[in-house]
């Protein structure tokens, strides 16, 4: 999508949003593979109704930590299935869960570098195996992409030749990150993650079956300070303008 058309999705957020008689302070929770689209639409949203987003962003098993401690949260953004284990552990309201996104995995590597053939399971295995170096996600944060990546150097058969030259990051910024910066040859994580970081490029989606589709969804803390303002949030997120802009971060909308 080209940016004017981004903008104009994100003026359009303001029209679907009805002011609120008094502003209110939404403490947000999200893992990393939201937070580029949650960024692009809190400001928005924030001048649409007055409201202020305060956003904390991280690993699933970081965040799912905070909260089970018993941090108060008003809106949580999650990978589905985690967010359904804290229904379950009663820190989310079960009828306040909404589908909003679904992204799937690639491949990233430095901007102007030859993009290896990751066409087909035995192209991605070959491809791997002549890297340098490979980033995912460490799968010890509970992260999805890294969980299912180890998984699939499992299923190639090349766990342990992957070992030596794999790092596993800790969440905090993207992966594709140190592929800009020429540290890491080859990045995986969720593309929406890949496409907003300048110096990487993306090779491509996992090829077949080995694809894992991340379903994310929001939900509103049972302690929730600002229960009226969360379901607001939750409803911007799911409006046909959010949609646009969701598209444009490399995200399929629900």
């Amino acid at each position: 999508m080209r940016k004017h058309s981004v903008c104009a999705a994100a003026a359009g957020l303001a029209i679907v949003l009805a002011s609120t008689a008094r502003a209110a302070e939404i403490k947000l929770m999200s893992s990393g593979g939201m937070k580029v689209m949650l960024l692009d639409l809190t400001t928005p949203f924030e001048r649409a109704t007055g409201h202020r987003v305060t956003a904390t962003y991280g690993a699933p098993g970081t965040i799912r930590g905070r909260v089970m401690a018993g941090e108060a949260i008003d809106v949580l953004v999650f990978p589905a299935p985690n967010l359904d284990d804290l229904v379950k552990q009663g820190k989310i309201v079960a009828d306040s869960k909404v589908i909003l996104a679904r992204s799937g995995m690639g491949v990233a590597v430095r901007a102007g570098a030859p993009k290896p053939d990751i066409s087909t399971p035995e192209a991605l295995k070959r491809t791997l195996l002549a890297a340098k170096s490979v980033v995912y996600t460490d799968p010890a944060l509970g992260s999805p992409s890294g969980t299912h990546f180890a998984k699939v150097l499992e299923r190639l058969g090349i766990a342990n030749e992957m070992k030596a030259k794999s790092r596993l990051h800790d969440g905090t910024s993207f992966n594709a990150e140190l592929v800009a910066k020429g540290e890491i040859e080859i990045a995986i994580q969720q593309i929406s993650e890949i496409l907003p970081v300048q110096g990487a490029e993306l090779v491509g989606p996992l090829p077949g079956d080995l694809q894992l589709t991340t379903v994310f969804a929001a939900g509103i803390g049972t302690g929730a300070k600002e229960p009226a303002a969360s379901k607001e949030f939750i409803k911007f997120l799911t409006s046909p303008a959010a949609a646009e802009l969701i598209k444009a971060k490399g995200m399929e909308p629900n």
